[in-house]
């Protein structure tokens, strides 16, 4: 095997092989730009490495092989001391992971050919010490893990017995005296001297850049941006050439666009008299490209030619490091730069103008991450305001107001024209008034989907859950020793979790302005809003997946619809039965004959045909996928703590009261130890008669009163929790024949399906089909049997564990577990159809707005996702993404 490559052996297409700088580095060198030589060591080796921890069988031997080849090439020798060689060692994975691995610069140089250095730069004292304090500061850091502050704290002493406050002012004896703290430095922290062999200089850096691939902020940042642990890093051995040679050298970094913006331009900073760590470092300020042009016209007229140049053949905007030598330019590093999500789509849209792109390389440009990003409105931090506590960020935005405690004062302080924020301990249905009055949600417990998380992105309300620093009363909460009462004002962002004291001030979301429609695309001047524009207008015209929304009342509906819905895939029921209806729920439960069950259940009729009559009109021809009643019905009566409290207060006081003493009853009557795995869904409505066929004949009537409007309902009803087909059977028996004796001549088809959330469901699918219409994955519940988690209390009991362990990559519901879940989706998709064809097939957990999981319901073959109306943009590109990427994979 070869591990070690020459710039002119490779390529930029060889990234797995020589990393992102080594196969970069190599295709400048075979453009012909001005690459100093070098080679690149393998991430081959460097598995090898980290799997032996010591050694690679071979690899010594090449590297000498290739350092004789750069010492021919550059006519210099490492470690001779007339004319001494000196190489940069560098870090480079095969994704961009800036700053996160190591870099150690001037390795060759000792005290024997620190003079020869001198010569070699025409007698420049200065800038040989300068180079070998430089090497040891970094080498120790690296190599040696010696504290960085100590060599910090040297180099301040020395500019403060100066009396000057810039590195460039200190001298040549300055410097030498600082090389001498520097060793002083390194032998007290390692117990022995600076190597001053150069080739053992270059063996520890390289073994030093290897194990650098499992540091802590390597590792941390691997997961952020799920970049697999097990690529390693390639090192690249390269030629020094030196900025810090006076005022005609320097070194800089630059952009061929603005990688914040997106704006066309050349954008960058320069330093003069430095090296390149000294640009990233701050320790001065830096210069703008304009003042390069100013200082030396040669070079800068050369690199805005090599970035032109760089930019045509990467088609696409490049992040460069350059150093100038006396007056040569040299190129250290090109890559496709890192940008924000608004730069990503304002340079696709604009390298699609410049015939650079085509539409379908645009759309894989960007992704549903990043839209998502562009959507929320943000926080101005900018005067950097310190958090208090940090939870898990649920629900994306920025969210100020002042503190409450319950539902209800939520509500009269939102009347009364006030922006305020529900914290609670944990959310419940009840708690859904004070949800949309509030303009966020803070709990303390629980995680992404959570009660008050899953409701609060179904609103587009901001959400930070699991905030377990802070104790919640009934009047304040405190985290260590701060108090926050009532009425206070607070911040939270649902996107990094943090909580911050008072007001942080936002900015609002023009993107979400356009898709509200108050943004006519057309005619707007912004660059962003027109280029997400065009992009998710060619994200549809791609996709094959259609996109529906959940939602439950109009107002929903017809927000998901402006967002591009096309049709509801979960209209939750639950949602229905709270507020002032809560008192036909508990006369239903309570009702102790079939006369009284059947008047509770007559009263809640209309209500539930008015409520399923608005949705039916705001998606007028479009699918609306209803589900019939899921939770348990103890969730919607008081908890039996409470209600025992209250009744125990009663009698100590001589009262009795008989509706709160039969509430209690029935509270006990109904506990259970584990509800999720209890009487709901499809068993409540075998258990409780009537409840499934109420609800049933208000969804037929409502779609028979849109129809006698001239409207187009298109009503499927959903049945919950079903496990095996004989269940699905007898609802179906009962809602046929109600159905058939409601819609009779009016024309409306109504469909009844199931939802697959049961693990049994998924292995039997082909039996289910025989009863079924459609299946629509719950893939929430599904989650949770499958795993064996309960999804309200794990998120923040011990997922925090399983990432930092590296168990989990992301937490499985957030995206959908392809290997476990997925294969349950996937058998009972194929067994599904194969005993139905036609079978509609779509997903309607919390996964059908996450961008992975979108990939992976189209390649499944699923008809349609459907996820929360502030999510249906981001589903509706990464479904326009997914089948690009498809046709690239059917064409190679």
């Amino acid at each position: 095997m070869k591990f070690v490559y020459d710039f002119h052996e490779g390529n930029k297409d060889l990234k797995d092989l020589l990393g992102g700088k080594g196969a970069n580095l190599a295709e400048m060198t075979n453009l012909g730009l001005p690459v100093p030589p070098g080679f690149t060591i393998t991430t081959e080796a460097c598995q090898r490495f980290l799997l032996d921890g010591t050694h690679v069988d071979g690899l010594d031997g090449e590297i000498d092989e290739h350092l004789a080849t750069l010492e021919r090439d550059m006519g210099r020798r490492l470690g001779d001391p007339a004319d001494p060689l000196l190489v940069s060692v560098r870090s480079g994975a095969k994704f961009s992971m800036p700053g996160m691995m190591e870099t150690v610069l001037n390795v060759g140089l000792n005290d024997a050919s620190v003079d020869g250095l001198s010569r070699q730069a025409g007698g420049n004292d200065r800038f040989a010490w300068d180079s070998y304090r430089r090497l040891i500061q970094m080498f120790g850091k690296t190599v040696c893990e010696v504290p960085g502050h100590e060599f910090e704290d040297a180099l301040h002493e020395a500019k403060v017995a100066k009396g000057v406050t810039d590195d460039v002012q200190l001298d040549a004896d300055d410097l030498r005296t600082l090389v001498t703290a520097y060793k002083k430095v390194f032998l007290k922290h390692t117990g022995h001297d600076f190597p001053q062999d150069p080739r053992e200089q270059l063996d520890l850096a390289i073994a030093a850049v290897f194990r650098s691939w499992n540091a802590d902020r390597a590792v941390l940042y691997r997961r952020q941006e799920r970049i697999p642990t097990d690529l390693g890093t390639a090192v690249n051995v390269v030629a020094m050439v030196f900025g810090n040679l006076g005022a005609d050298s320097g070194t800089g970094v630059a952009f061929t666009r603005d990688p914040a913006t997106g704006e066309q331009g050349v954008y960058g900073d320069y330093l003069s008299d430095a090296q390149g760590e000294d640009v990233v470092a701050g320790i001065r300020n830096t210069l703008s490209l304009a003042d390069l042009e100013r200082l030396d016209k040669k070079s800068y007229d050369e690199l805005m030619q090599i970035m032109a140049t760089l930019e045509g053949h990467y088609r696409d905007l490049c992040d460069i490091e350059f150093t100038i030598e006396r007056g040569k330019l040299w190129m250290l590093q090109t890559r496709v730069g890192k940008r924000t999500a608004a730069a990503a789509f304002t340079i696709a849209s604009q390298l699609v103008d410049e015939g650079v792109i085509d539409l379908d390389e645009a759309l894989v440009r960007v992704s549903g991450a990043q839209l998502a990003q562009l959507m929320f409105p943000r926080f101005d931090l900018s005067d950097e305001p310190d958090s208090i506590t940090r939870g898990v960020g649920a629900s994306p935005g920025a969210a100020f107001g002042e503190v409450v405690f319950t539902a209800a004062r939520a509500v009269e302080v939102a009347a009364e024209g006030k922006a305020v924020i529900l914290v609670r301990r944990e959310t419940n249905p009840d708690d859904l008034p004070g949800m949309i009055a509030a303009q966020g949600i803070l709990t303390s417990r629980g995680g992404k989907t959570s009660h008050a998380a899953v409701v609060a992105r179904g609103m587009g309300k901001t959400c930070v859950c699991g905030a377990d620093a802070i104790e919640v009363s009934s009047s304040s909460f405190t985290v260590g020793s701060a108090v926050v009462n009532e009425g206070d004002v607070i911040s939270i962002d649902g996107t990094t979790g943090r909580v911050y004291l008072g007001e942080v001030p936002v900015r609002p979301s023009e993107v979400v302005q356009y898709f509200e429609g108050d943004l006519d695309p057309a005619q707007a001047n912004d660059p962003l809003v027109a280029a997400v524009h065009r992009i998710l207008t060619h994200a549809d015209e791609k996709r094959r997946l259609h996109v529906r929304t959940n939602a439950d009342t109009g107002a929903d509906a017809a927000r998901a619809r402006r967002f591009g819905a096309q049709g509801i895939g979960l209209c939750r029921t639950e949602h229905m039965f709270l507020g002032d209806r809560r008192e036909l729920v508990e006369r239903l439960i309570l009702a102790r004959t079939d006369a009284e069950r059947d008047d509770a259940l007559a009263a809640l009729l209309p209500l539930q045909r008015a409520d399923f009559l608005d949705i039916f009109r705001e998606m007028n021809g479009l699918p609306v996928t209803v589900r019939l009643i899921d939770p348990p019905l103890h969730e919607f009566l008081p908890s039996l703590e409470e209600l025992a409290v209250k009744v125990a207060v009663q009698h100590e006081h001589g009262q009795r009261v008989e509706h709160d003493e039969q509430l209690l009853a029935a509270v006990r009557r109904m506990h259970e130890q584990n509800p999720m795995l209890g009487l709901r869904g499809v068993r409540l409505g075998l258990v409780i008669p009537g409840l499934f066929a109420m609800q049933v004949r208000a969804i037929a009537e409502a779609a028979v009163a849109l129809a006698a409007e001239g409207g187009k309902p298109r009503p499927e009803i959903m049945v919950p929790l079903v496990g095996a087909v004989q269940e699905l059977e007898t609802v179906r028996a009962e809602a046929s024949k109600i159905i058939d004796t409601i819609v009779g001549s009016s024309g409306v088809d109504i469909l009844i399906g199931t939802m697959i959330e049961v693990p049994r469901a998924a292995l039997t699918a082909g039996q289910i089909a025989e009863a079924a219409e459609f299946f629509s994955f719950g893939t929430n519940d599904l989650t949770q049997m499958a795993w064996g988690f309960s999804r309200d209390d794990v998120e923040g009991a011990f997922f925090w564990r399983y990432l930092e362990l590296g168990i989990f990559g992301i937490s499985p519901f957030e995206s959908i577990d392809a290997d476990g879940v997925g294969r349950l989706v996937r058998i009972a998709a194929e067994e599904g159809r194969a005993a139905r064809p036609g079978l509609k097939l779509g997903v309607c957990g919390e996964h059908g707005g996450d961008p992975d999981s979108v990939h992976f319901f189209h390649e499944v073959g699923l008809d349609y996702v459907s996820c929360s109306p502030f999510r249906v943009p981001i589903a509706r590109l990464e479904a326009g993404r997914a089948a690009v990427e498809s046709e690239g994979s059917d064409h190679r």
